[in-house]
């Protein structure tokens, strides 16, 4: 068995044509093109690149981006009280603060202070919470992209057995509550897992997300497994690696994404379908 790799880009690509066709249509009906904000603190050449992917994200759909960069040594009080003007300002639907910040600014009090309806990162505790629920708003994007990656090779999601390794609270935590949310029986492994690979090996889906190169072993992957590699690791030979070894797990999956090219660009996808939802949720009247 060969694995059919998913092909990211063209997802992304699909996800993209269909906020620009809304954001179209709500300018031919007069309403304004969705905003977003997005902060970046510092010179982090990686934070500059992926910031610098967001704003091309927008230009591309019709979302009207509006940069807010400031020095590494800006203080957490001054940062807030931008956050602040930014959820006050009307014509901005989405707020995005670039992680990771400077050491000596706590991220989570910044997260915190993101008005939760636009959150398009989707961190909030509020936003989060509201997925645990079952009742998703604005939801965390890299778990949201690798749903719509599932959903693009026909997934059937119910029966099936989830393994997602890693419990970040930007991954891992809302993967698991994503998979809950489609029907699968979701497993979480983390450091204190007693045997990755036994739980591993009875998957029907792996997601991975920790950031360490190769460490699912190809041939832990059970036969017709569909595998999604979120890691994104740089080896000292500039070559760019998933977390999943990935020659010998194509040779047993049935669906594989390729690093580069599978979960990265889907992020910045659902990032503009986030805020296109926030725009559309901000134009409905209380009743």
């Amino acid at each position: 068995m060969t694995a059919q790799l998913i092909d990211g880009r063209a997802v992304a690509a699909a996800v993209l044509d269909r906020v620009l066709q809304a954001t179209l249509q709500r300018t031919e009906r007069g309403l304004r093109a969705p905003a977003l904000a997005t902060v970046l603190v510092g010179n982090d050449p990686a934070s500059e690149v992926y910031v610098r992917n967001k704003r091309l994200a927008c230009d591309k759909v019709g979302i009207r981006s509006i940069p807010v960069h400031f020095d590494a040594d800006v203080t957490q009080e001054k940062l807030l009280t931008r956050v602040d003007m930014l959820n006050a300002d009307p014509l901005i639907d989405g707020v995005l603060v670039q992680l990771p910040l400077p050491r000596h600014i706590d991220a989570t009090r910044v997260i915190e202070r993101i008005r939760a309806d636009k959150d398009v990162d989707g961190f909030h505790p509020y936003n989060l919470g509201r997925l645990a629920q079952r009742m998703p708003t604005l939801r965390p994007c890299t778990p949201l992209g690798v749903i719509e990656l599932l959903k693009s090779v026909g997934e059937p999601f119910k029966r099936r057995h989830a393994v997602v390794v890693g419990a970040s609270n930007h991954v891992g935590r809302p993967m698991a509550l994503e998979l809950l949310l489609t029907g699968a029986t979701t497993t979480v492994c983390h450091r204190f897992t007693y045997d990755l690979a036994e739980e591993v090996s009875r998957a029907d889906i792996v997601v991975v997300a920790v950031g360490r190169p190769g460490l699912i072993h190809g041939d832990w992957i059970k036969a017709g497994a569909t595998v999604i590699d979120v890691g994104m690791n740089r080896l000292a030979d500039g070559r760019l690696v998933g977390d999943c070894e990935f020659e010998r797990a194509r040779e047993r999956a049935a669906f594989i994404t390729p690093v580069p090219g599978g979960v990265g660009t889907m992020t910045v996808a659902m990032l503009m379908q986030n805020t296109l939802q926030a725009a559309e949720t901000a134009d409905t009247p209380i009743s």
